[in-house]
Parts: structure tokens; C-alpha cells; sequence
């Protein structure tokens, strides 16, 4: 069997919290795992930054349910789905993701989970394990399933090495050139002739 595991933001939907920088003028919140490999750091400055403003979750959410899958990301899902079983695996919340989910036709899901306050504010986060993409992979290969693994960022590195196949998709120029002996391709044409080149 195989099996197909995409990264989520910046491969089927916008980044999110770059989505919500542009709409809360607030440049710094616009840093992302492309830029931050550290993810324990990167939400820390986060979070800092949600307090200082006064933004809630459900501020965030007004945001993303206004996203929508980049253009062709909807066709190439289903187009794969025709094909072979495909799984989300992803760093956003649980309470992120389902309107882009929806919007996606429900895939399967792998991602983490926000602790909040009662009164809405976004108090921590709790990841589903540590280092959870890379260790997803590893366990649908223990069960005999071939894996090709995509993604854009620094957090997508090493469960696509330890995919039996895959690639970057739209990486910036600092993931292309640290990894260069990843693939990476730029349109969803070209992604879906790798996948199918991986399938047969």
C-alpha cells in the first residue's frame, strides 16, 4: 500500500498566521516554520505577541474562516484521492483547521491541540508528540505502508527524508538552498507527476 502525507499550510492553504498579520497589522506575527525551525520558540514569541495585543482565538478565527484553499489545491486533493489514500500532517490546532478542512472536503487529519482560558485566550499549546510528522511516517511505514511526504518548511524536513519518497513544495529560497538535495516543484502539475511517478 502507499500513501501520500502533505503538509498543510503554505501546500493546500494559505499560511495562516501570515493571513492574520496582514489582517491584525501586526508584521512580526508573520513569522512562520519557514523562517523558525524551533516551533517551541516560535509560538512562544506567538503567544507573547497575542497578549500584548489582547487577541483572542476567536479573533484568529474570524480570519481563517475567511481562507480559502490556494487555487487548484482543491482539484489536486481530490485528484489524489481518486488515486490513493492521503493524510493532512500538520502543526496548526484543532481549533484552526476545521473550517479549512471543510473547505477541503474533510481529509484526514493529523495536528495539535491550543490550551485556552476561559475567556478565550490562547494559554499554550499541546503537541500531539514531539517531532510528529516525522514520527507519523515512521509508524504507517511499520505497518508496511509506502510513504511520499511533501512540504514547504523547515518542520516538513524530516519526515520527507524519512519518507520512502517526496519533495518541497513552493519552498522559499533559504529551505531550497539548506536542502537542495530535496526536489522541490512550484506548481501543482508538476507535484502531482512526482506523486504519480511515486504511485507507480
Amino acid at each position: 500500500m502507499k500513501l501520500i502525507c502533505l503538509d498543510l499550510e503554505g501546500v493546500l492553504v494559505p499560511e495562516i498566521w501570515i493571513a492574520f498579520s496582514q489582517a491584525a497589522e501586526i508584521p512580526e506575527l508573520a513569522r512562520t516554520t519557514r523562517d523558525e525551525p524551533d516551533y517551541d520558540k516560535l509560538m512562544a514569541f506567538r503567544l507573547d505577541i497575542l497578549d500584548k495585543h489582547r487577541l483572542k482565538l476567536s479573533d484568529i478565527q474570524k480570519v481563517i474562516g475567511a481562507l480559502s484553499p490556494l487555487p487548484g489545491a482543491l482539484e489536486f486533493a481530490d485528484r489524489l484521492r481518486a488515486k490513493t489514500q492521503m493524510v493532512v500532517l500538520s502543526d496548526t490546532f484543532e481549533q484552526f483547521a476545521k473550517p479549512l478542512m471543510e473547505k477541503l472536503k474533510f481529509p484526514t487529519l493529523f495536528c495539535n491541540t491550543l490550551e485556552l482560558a476561559v475567556d478565550g485566550r490562547i494559554t499554550g499549546w499541546k503537541l500531539r508528540q514531539k517531532n510528529g510528522k516525522k514520527c507519523t511516517v515512521a509508524a504507517f511505514q511499520s505497518c508496511n505502508i509506502e510513504v511520499f511526504a511533501a512540504g514547504d518548511s523547515f518542520n516538513d524536513i524530516a519526515m520527507i527524508k524519512t519518507a520512502n519518497s517526496g519533495c518541497l513544495f513552493r519552498a522559499p529560497p533559504a529551505i531550497r538552498k539548506s536542502y537542495s538535495n530535496i526536489p522541490c516543484v512550484d506548481t501543482f502539475e508538476d507535484f502531482e507527476a512526482r506523486i504519480d511517478l511515486f504511485l507507480s
